[in-house]
């Protein structure tokens, strides 16, 4: 029987990706959807994507898919043709990588989950598929432009924190059903105003639109494809590029570039800076902005403390993690006391 799950060691992948020749897409596209027989659809993609050569990250539920991938370009049209040729995502429009070096991921993962978006919210009590208006980048533009309008980022704190459209509220929250909550308590009063909503690449404004609708504001809309089709519009129509800084992606690159801009400053020195990276400490891993001079100093680390550690040998390191949880950073994303210029 074909095994649905990788094997091959982490590190070793990762390695592999960055060494190979060969040119890959990055993609990510979504569906709301009733799945009856998740684990079921969940396997079929398996095995059909592996046999692509598909990387990447894929959440399936009773309510849809949340993709994000890369596949070889010269098995995209192949993938396409399998990935139309299921009822409910025919014609799907897929978001391609605006700055894209094909080394996103660097192996498949498809997980089962609740919901293909944790939002905490209870989808019976709504019709998810009573959504806002879409609007393409020449129409967020015009609506945005009127200073009426309310423009709400509906993206985590260390995603616009890097990169964000002019004017937009930016709420400090750490997660999306953190936001939803935030969000209608902000709105409150405002029931009549134009609410202009946008996020990477569309899911999220897609279920909180819907539910802000539900929540009593007949005046909601979302960005059609989000940030990642709302650059390519504007650079092939030539429209006034209303987002300054770099787009946070959840995969290898963590970051595309969309203006010239640097809005961040490093999470150490306070330099100008909007790169994001991982500390290498395995028992930390924590999510912060580190300039090329810090990651020099601290070679990889957020903090004294996890550079010391790294030096160690591999089995010291292991023995040090014994009974602590892993990666205790790992859910701080830019937030941790380690950080000097994140705490002054």
């Amino acid at each position: 029987m074909k095994r649905l799950y990788n094997i091959v060691d982490s590190k070793e992948l990762k390695e592999k990706m960055k060494n190979s020749p060969d040119k890959r897409f990055t993609l990510s596209f979504y569906k709301y959807q009733q799945i009856g027989n998740p684990s079921f659809f969940r396997d079929y993609l398996f095995i059909n994507w592996s046999s692509f050569d598909v990387f990447g990250r894929t959440y399936v539920s009773s309510e849809g898919i949340n993709a994000q991938i890369s596949v070889p370009i010269n098995r995209f049209e192949e993938f396409k043709d399998h990935l139309y040729s299921i009822s409910f995502m025919d014609e799907l429009r897929l978001n391609l990588a605006i700055e894209d070096d094909g080394k996103s991921f660097y192996k498949l993962k498809i997980k089962l989950r609740d919901k293909i978006v944790a939002d905490g919210l209870d989808d019976s009590s709504f019709d998810v598929t009573v959504t806002g208006k879409h609007l393409n980048a020449k129409e967020f533009n015009q609506l945005t432009n009127d200073e009426k309008t309310i423009l709400i980022d509906m993206r985590n704190h260390y995603e616009h924190e890097v990169g964000h459209f002019e004017g937009a509220i930016l709420p400090d929250v750490d997660t999306f059903r953190d936001e939803l909550q935030e969000v209608r308590k902000m709105l409150d009063g405002q029931e009549e105003k134009n609410i202009v909503m946008y996020c990477t690449g569309g899911i999220r404004c897609e279920k909180a639109s819907a539910w802000l609708k539900h929540e009593g504001f007949p005046n909601v809309h979302q960005l059609e494809g989000g940030i990642i089709e709302y650059a390519r519009q504007a650079e092939k129509d030539g429209l006034d590029n209303k987002f300054k800084g770099k787009n946070f992606v959840f995969d290898e690159r963590l970051g595309e570039r969309i203006s010239d801009e640097i809005i961040a400053s490093c999470h150490q020195c306070g330099e100008s800076c909007d790169d994001h990276t991982n500390c290498v400490n395995e028992a930390c891993h924590l999510l912060f902005i580190q300039c090329p001079k810090c990651k020099e100093k601290f070679e990889n680390t957020c903090s004294d403390d996890c550079n010391k550690i790294v030096q160690l040998s591999e089995e010291e390191q292991k023995e040090l993690r014994k009974g602590q949880e892993p990666r205790i950073n790992i859910f701080k994303k830019g937030r941790s006391n380690k950080l000097p210029f994140m705490n002054k």
